[in-house]
Formats: C-alpha cells, sequence, structure tokens
C-alpha cells in the first residue's frame, strides 16, 4: 500500500509539472526496469538522448547502435535512456524484467533502462506528454509516429533536436549533434 500511494504521489506531482508548463526534462521522475524512482535531474549536466525503444520491432536491432553511442561518448558527459513502450503494433509486450533480460543478453545495453511506459494516447507519459507538446518543444513536438524516436535534450533539460526512428543512431546526423552539445 505504501508503495502504491509512493507512486501515485510522483505519478501527481509530475503530472503536476506539465500542467504548471515543465520546461525542462529534469523536472520529471522516472521508474527503471527495477522498480526504483529515478529524478531525471540526477541526469544535469549530462546530455541525454531518449528513445522510446521495443523488443521486436523492426528498429530493434538499433540498440546495438545506441550501446555502441553510449559507450563511445558517456566519459564526455552523455547518458542515453531508454523507454520501452508498447504502443506500435504490440511491439513491446513483455515484462520489465523481461525486456531488461531481453537487452543484455542479446545487446549488451549498460545505458539506463525504464519501465515500459505509453508515449501517445490517452495515456502517454507525462515525460512524453512534455517532449511531444509543440508549444514546449516547438522544433521537436508532435506525436511519437513509431519506436526508436530520439529527442537529444541539452545539460539544462532542454529538448535540442529529434530523429525519427529511420536515423540510426550512429549516424553523422546524430554524432555531428551530440558532439555539438557536448562542447
Amino acid at each position: 500500500m505504501k508503495t502504491l500511494v509512493a507512486e501515485l504521489c510522483v505519478a501527481l506531482c509530475v503530472t503536476a509539472g506539465i500542467a504548471m508548463g515543465a520546461s525542462s526534462v529534469h523536472e520529471f521522475t522516472m521508474k527503471t526496469l527495477d522498480g526504483k524512482q529515478v529524478p531525471l535531474a540526477n541526469f544535469k549536466g549530462k546530455v541525454m538522448l531518449v528513445v522510446n525503444v521495443a523488443s521486436q520491432c523492426g528498429y530493434t536491432y538499433q540498440y546495438e547502435g545506441l550501446q555502441a553511442l553510449y559507450v563511445k561518448y558517456k566519459d564526455r558527459g552523455l547518458v542515453l535512456t531508454g523507454f520501452p513502450a508498447n504502443n506500435f503494433g504490440g511491439q513491446e509486450p513483455g515484462s520489465d524484467a523481461e525486456i531488461g533480460a531481453f537487452c543484455k543478453s542479446k545487446f549488451g545495453v549498460t545505458f539506463p533502462m525504464f519501465s515500459k511506459i505509453s508515449v501517445k494516447g490517452a495515456d502517454k507519459a507525462p515525460l512524453y506528454q512534455f517532449l511531444t507538446d509543440a508549444k514546449a518543444n516547438p522544433k521537436t513536438g508532435g506525436e511519437i509516429q513509431w519506436n526508436f524516436t530520439k529527442f537529444l535534450v541539452d545539460r539544462n533539460g532542454k529538448v535540442l533536436q529529434r530523429f525519427e526512428p529511420e536515423v540510426e543512431p550512429q549516424s553523422r546526423e546524430i554524432e555531428a549533434a551530440v558532439e555539438a552539445a557536448l562542447k
């Protein structure tokens, strides 16, 4: 019961951040695959790449590129955050434990992975409400169209760029944007 009350309090506070006009991803707290509540404020001072992921998608192979990108830039201040979502064709049906095991065994994922959320629709997670809000983020807002949409966030939690699923994690476009954000 205590856990449920704590989770409801976090959800209400996060939702209130949206209603009050959140201006940074650092204003959100998200649950990891192992159930821990992590304030994204823990990543202040780091550049973030926020990605909605899925284990049974045609783009699932991008986990490999995401991991390589993370390894290449993590010591310079990049943190990659994966948010499993089952919004597109039921391509993320597993539990948090199953998702974590899959990511580690198949792709050696070591970047932070969060609990499965919704990235579109009536039950869209507050973080994704913010990321896709055209008023808060006019250059990058708009509904998520598919898995592996990527948002580049600066060290202060402001959204810099959005990359659609077909843009590979190790593409020149993403690496140049990450390099610029890390300067």
